[in-house]
């Protein structure tokens, strides 16, 4: 009886032992997987930026801009005023 005590004594220390090491690893792997989904929800909000930008490149308002920064351009009814040098 009593090599039956020990024996499941044992057991019960090997098992604690790995339960602890078990723990140790979730806690590892949960802190891992709440920064993986911080990265993927930044990503989708910078999806969803670039998915705005290009909406907003194919505007009208988007070229009369860049036309007007680049390349210089006016619509017909607008005065430019230079200050002088």
């Amino acid at each position: 009886m009593f090599l039956v005590t020990i024996v499941v004594l044992m057991l019960l220390v090997v098992v604690s032992i790995n339960s602890v090491g078990l723990r140790r690893k979730q806690k590892a792997y949960q802190e891992k997987e709440q920064a993986l989904q911080e990265q993927i929800d930044a990503e989708e909000e910078r999806s969803e930026q670039i998915e705005e930008y290009r909406k907003y490149t194919q505007t009208k308002k988007y070229v009369e801009e860049v036309a007007k920064e680049k390349l210089g351009l006016v619509n017909k009814d607008e005065i430019i005023y230079k200050p002088e040098e």
